[in-house]
């Protein structure tokens, strides 16, 4: 392994273990990065996600990966090879896909980036570990039940870090976390567009107390 893989793994592990909740800042606008992101982490999350289809991606990912130096950061819905290298340009060290695509994962181990691609099924959630996923995003959680969960843990390697996505409220976290998943990717119920920064901080407030009173999380 390559050390600059090597240190965003240890990132990685070390922002799972604090706080496994993957802020997605979708329709994010790139001047209001810094005052989201700074709220965020002031309520202790250190994993960030923009998606590529929101205005200017990559401009607040450059803003976040500068001004937080200690957060995990990059981006969400990354569907090609040259996507993964802009986003590493920008400085970020996290792709997160809602599909898996070899070539994007081997990229983004490539360049030494962290990367959690979205999986539905065994057989692409084996697949997807094998080449070498830091982690699998299960994705959309409204189809793939704390059930399904459950099943796909029964089977797949125990080091295997499920987050599922899709849908998560404060409300629906436990049942997850029951049935084996390691954190989460949230994304409507955290952060929409036009909702200022004390409302992001309140709703990362709710789904932090939630993950801490789930009485069998990791």
């Amino acid at each position: 392994m390559n050390p600059t893989l090597r240190d965003a793994n240890e990132r990685f592990d070390a922002a799972l273990q604090a706080l496994p909740l993957i802020a997605i800042l979708r329709g994010l606008q790139a001047a209001e990065a810094l005052a989201i992101g700074s709220a965020l982490v002031a309520e202790g999350w250190a994993l960030i996600e923009v998606p590529l289809n929101s205005p200017q991606p990559l401009r607040s990912i450059e803003a976040l990966s500068r001004a937080l130096p200690n957060v995990l950061i990059g981006a969400g819905t990354v569907l090609r090879v040259d996507e993964v290298r802009d986003v590493h340009a920008a400085g970020g060290r996290l792709v997160v896909a809602p599909n898996f695509d070899a070539g994007v994962v081997a990229a983004a181990l490539g360049l030494g980036m962290v990367c959690l691609p979205g999986v539905a099924s065994a057989t692409e959630a084996f697949a997807a570990l094998a080449a070498g996923a830091s982690g699998l995003k299960l994705f959309p959680a409204e189809m793939i039940t704390p059930a399904v969960v459950k099943a796909l843990r029964a089977v797949l390697p125990t080091p295997a870090r499920l987050l599922p996505v899709g849908g998560i409220t404060p409300a629906s976290m436990a049942a997850y976390v029951d049935a084996g998943a390691n954190g989460f990717g949230l994304g409507s119920a955290l952060y929409r567009p036009g909702l200022d920064a004390a409302g992001v901080s309140a709703n990362a407030r709710a789904f932090v107390s939630a993950w801490r009173a789930c009485p069998t999380r990791p």
